[in-house]
């Protein structure tokens, strides 16, 4: 059988979930069968993309498709002309507006699409939802939808995907930066009785952040020892920051944004706090159970994937904060509990969602789908 030439194809707007879930992807990918190649798309809001940067380390080839507005239809006939010039075989696409514009983009050349949903917006603005609605629509007509988890192949059944077309393959992450990091002297773990409360991932409504504030803000008082980190960005965050002002334990509470040390700064972390509404499977999770950092967070669909209460990390039902903040105080200050639950979860991370194997079954997709 020829060598596959696979599209994966984003419209970006920072370095999250998505984007590093491609680029562990197309890590482990055999070279010898598929060549993984990446277009996204410039927009004003994503002038400096790092998956482009980190993409150009591996063998695939990068394009980049200027956009004029949020939704410019100029960018298919983009994708067409990258798709018959490198012979492209399949695009696989990841985020409403890509599974739009890539669905179109695949009719017009004649190709295969794969369309992959990492989670849904709960958001409030009509104008985001009928978007979210309109990508979602194109689930029913690509040849393959291959949710990151179960629960999102059950929402996926809900927009009239037939199940022959409905592929589950279980998420996976690049989990070789984490054990790089685990061997290395870390300068910013805490001393003492000092604690440090962290958070990473993008800042946006289905997230719950406010949730993580108030919690902080109630053990504050209590605990004079204790820091919260966020690491992120994205439209909630000068809300999330407004509303820190009017805390009492303000000083505590950091935002850091995007760093470049996230590694180094989520090892650091005596507790990793979740209180999202609506998840995929979250890669940040992951990347804390992998790197031993012990989990507290609200029992929800994908989570619950990943943490089993009090045998891999402790969940507390949606919405329920005393009950949940009562959990924060457990894992940091009962530290044989925290070892216990953080060792589990860890060898079970690694266990059941490895990079390697994740794209081994992307392999076997793409060649089913391309022999029909």
């Amino acid at each position: 059988m020829k060598k596959l030439n696979v599209l994966q194809f984003l419209c970006s707007t920072g370095f999250y979930g998505a984007e590093r879930w491609v680029l562990a992807l197309a890590k482990y990918l055999n070279p010898q069968k598929v060549t993984c190649h990446l277009a996204v798309t410039l927009e004003s809001n994503n002038d400096e993309l790092k998956v482009v940067d980190e993409f150009n380390k591996l063998d695939g080839s990068v394009f980049q498709l200027p956009m004029s507005n949020r939704f410019d239809l100029k960018v298919v006939d983009r994708l067409v002309e990258v798709i018959k010039r490198n012979d492209i075989d399949i695009i696989h696409t990841h985020g409403y507006k890509s599974d739009i514009l890539g669905l179109l983009a695949a009719k017009k050349a004649g190709i295969r699409i794969v369309i992959t949903p990492h989670g849904f917006e709960n958001s409030l603005d009509f104008k985001l939802r009928l978007f979210i609605w309109l990508g979602c629509q194109s689930f029913r007509f690509a040849d393959i939808v291959a949710p990151l988890s179960k629960a999102l192949c059950d929402d996926v059944r809900g927009f009239g995907v037939k199940e022959e077309r409905l592929v589950y393959v279980q998420n996976g992450v690049d989990l070789s930066e984490v054990e790089e990091q685990k061997i290395k002297e870390n300068a910013l773990k805490s001393v003492g009785d000092n604690k440090r409360i962290g958070f990473v991932g993008q800042m946006i409504s289905r997230k719950n952040i406010k949730d993580i504030l108030d919690i902080f803000e109630s053990l504050a008082g209590k605990y004079p020892n204790i820091t919260l980190s966020l690491l992120g960005d994205g439209d909630s965050r000068p809300e999330l920051e407004e509303y820190t002002k009017s805390l009492a334990h303000k000083g505590r509470i950091e935002f850091l944004g995007f760093r470049d040390d996230r590694l180094e700064l989520l090892q650091s972390f005596d507790l990793f706090v979740m209180t999202s509404s609506l998840e995929g499977i979250p890669r940040c999770l992951m990347e804390a159970t992998a790197m031993g950092i012990p989990v507290a967070a609200y029992d929800i669909a994908g989570v619950d994937q990943l943490i089993e209460h009090e045998k891999t990390g402790l969940l507390a039902p949606y919405g329920e904060k005393e009950l949940l903040s009562s959990y924060w105080e457990t894992l940091l200050f009962n530290q044989e509990k925290a070892e216990q639950l953080s060792n589990a979860a860890c060898d079970f991370v690694n266990a059941n969602y490895s990079g390697k194997r994740m794209a081994s079954e992307y392999e076997t997709l793409f060649q089913d789908l391309v022999k029909g």
